[in-house]
């Protein structure tokens, strides 16, 4: 299938300083009235795949929307001439766009990518049973099975039935990190997989705050045999 993605950057007078999370809180702000900016209802969390995610990538903010996200983001993308992460105010003197129609979803190749971000894998839940397993060999098996899982997840939020297996594998280190005041585990790395991801888009947990962006490398193509399935 196809997605349809808005994909905006800024730049500004001077370097940005700020991070994902608090980019969404400007957007989430600034129009409120647009539910997928800030994947609340009511003062309720909306559970389901992000449709506008905010990045940081290489200190330049990026928002893209994707489907019914790409449509609302259209509407205010220009509608503000500064930002403000936390106590700093930018300037924005340059907007980036980029409107596509790309492919999503299983391909009859494997396809190499690496996080842009780092993936947050794991909830509290599954952190503990990542820490109660034997060995690396059945550590390497749970974040690859949580992988597939992260693939399934987003497909049915964005309505694409995955027709057949999907094959992949992964190759992450572990990073600590502070999220909300709480420790939390990342991994950075890359992975394998017959699966179609559009560039920076997310995977894992709290992609709208800029984790999980992952870009397909230019690798030759790999063998299926070579991959594991779940």
């Amino acid at each position: 299938m196809n997605l349809k993605t808005f994909t905006l950057t800024l730049a500004s007078t001077r370097p940005f300083h700020g991070s994902a999370s608090l980019l969404r809180g400007f957007f989430a702000t600034k129009f409120n009235e647009y539910t997928l900016l800030h994947q609340h209802n009511v003062d309720k969390f909306i559970y389901s795949y992000p449709l506008v995610q905010y990045k940081m990538i290489n200190s330049t903010p990026m928002v893209i929307g994707i489907n019914d996200g790409a449509e609302v983001l259209k509407q205010v993308y220009d509608k503000y001439g500064e930002i403000k992460l936390g106590d700093e105010v930018y300037e924005i003197v340059e907007r980036g766009i980029s409107v596509k129609n790309q492919e999503f979803g299983l391909s009859d190749k494997i396809h190499s990518y690496e996080f842009a971000t780092p993936w947050l894998a794991l909830n509290q839940e599954n952190y503990m049973k990542y820490y109660g397993l034997k060995d690396s060999g059945e550590r390497h098996e749970f974040l690859r099975k949580t992988l597939t899982g992260n693939l399934l997840s987003m497909s049915k939020s964005l309505h694409y039935m995955v027709p057949d297996k999907i094959k992949c594998d992964v190759q992450v280190n572990i990073r600590k990190r502070r999220l909300k005041d709480v420790n939390v585990m990342t991994f950075i790395g890359g992975f394998q997989a017959n699966f179609i991801i559009p560039d920076h888009l997310g995977l894992g947990k709290s992609v709208s705050r800029g984790f999980g962006a992952v870009i397909m490398k230019k690798d030759p193509e790999i063998k299926f045999n070579n991959i594991y399935q779940s």
